[in-house]
């Protein structure tokens, strides 16, 4: 059982440094990730989390180990706080066979079953029926896991948003929804495609208890998973977190984005959660510049091997290409 006090962050000194350090691993690792995509490294769609970090390390930074994880196309974020190594994930990114998916998913398909790292998903809103599956599969075994699910805004559009919200609260299941809404669903702006704009809302006409929070504050972000976690942890049923949030790069790497103003985006930008967080440890005194270097430096090195790694991995033998595809020859057999 929880209690306020399970509920609180705790922000020593070491927790301070561990929620920058997060964040800028994830900055770092997508900006690399963009530079290496202009050198065709990394082919096929990119989706960059840059902007948005405080929400995959507030979250899962709140979960156990075993507690599972569904997300979306713009997954690597959460690939990376939930501890796949960013080796692995790079070599996903490069299509490679030692990748964390074999190469066969690439960015929008990172999986680890050993993280409970239940994918990215391609399909807007396809994680929400995946995630109450998952808890239910739970439940019906009596197992007190919390499956967590992450999706933007524009999967509450989705006929998927809503039968997962209602089976999950008929059921009362222990799923942790997190929206991370970033206003625009591809190019559409939320207010240009939904009648009531608050996702906490739509939750709450299932009976759902949830909550609307700045999604740029990872220590907000933090402590209201905490709240959610130990509410659903507890058996009482579903949680939906909105968190407000905004992302700095176009949708994705094919996206011209032209559906905002430069003035938008650099408002939002003087919000950018990494600096915050930062000014604000800075000026408590919970870290100081030399930490900073130190986070830097280490995860310099750690990009640095991770890009090594995917370069010198193989490439999937051609002759594994069919490998756990059932082909129309197998299935000829089999009748």
């Amino acid at each position: 059982m929880s209690n306020a006090e399970d509920d609180r962050v705790h922000l020593t000194r070491d927790h301070q440094i561990e929620l920058l350090r997060q964040m800028l691993r994830t900055r770092r690792f997508e900006e690399k990730c963009a530079e290496l995509y202009t050198q065709e490294k990394i082919r096929g769609f990119l989706h960059l989390y840059i902007g948005e970090e405080a929400n995959a390390v507030g979250v899962i930074t709140s979960l156990s180990e075993e507690d599972a994880i569904v997300a979306t196309y713009r997954e690597h974020g959460h690939a990376l706080v939930r501890g796949l190594p960013m080796t692995e994930v790079m070599a996903e990114m490069y299509g490679k066979a030692s990748g964390s998916s074999h190469g066969r998913g690439g960015s929008m398909h990172i999986f680890s079953a050993a993280h409970r790292f239940y994918g990215g998903n391609a399909i807007v809103g396809g994680g929400l029926p995946l995630a109450v599956g998952l808890a239910l599969a739970d439940k019906m075994q009596g197992i007190q896991r919390v499956t967590c699910c992450f999706f933007g805004e524009g999967a509450a559009a989705e006929g998927e948003f809503h039968e997962a919200l209602n089976l999950a609260a008929l059921w009362k299941l222990p799923v942790l929804f997190v929206c991370e809404n970033n206003l625009y669903a591809m190019g559409t702006a939320v207010q240009r495609s939904q009648s009531n704009t608050s996702i906490r809302d739509k939750a709450a006409a299932y009976g759902i208890r949830a909550e609307a929070l700045d999604g740029m504050n990872v220590v907000d972000v933090e402590a209201a998973a905490r709240r959610a976690v130990h509410f659903v942890r507890r058996g009482e049923g579903p949680y939906l977190l909105e968190c407000q949030t905004y992302r700095f790069r176009a949708h994705s790497m094919f996206d011209p984005d032209l559906y905002r103003s430069k003035a938008e985006i650099e408002d939002w930008k003087k919000r950018d959660p990494i600096l915050r967080f930062q000014q604000w440890s800075l000026s408590a005194g919970g870290v100081h510049t030399r930490d900073l270097q130190m986070i830097e430096e280490a995860i310099a090195m750690e990009l640095e091997e991770a890009v090594a790694f995917a370069e010198a991995a193989e490439w999937e033998p051609i002759e594994l290409l069919e490998r756990d595809v059932t082909t129309s020859e197998a299935k000829r057999a089999a009748s």
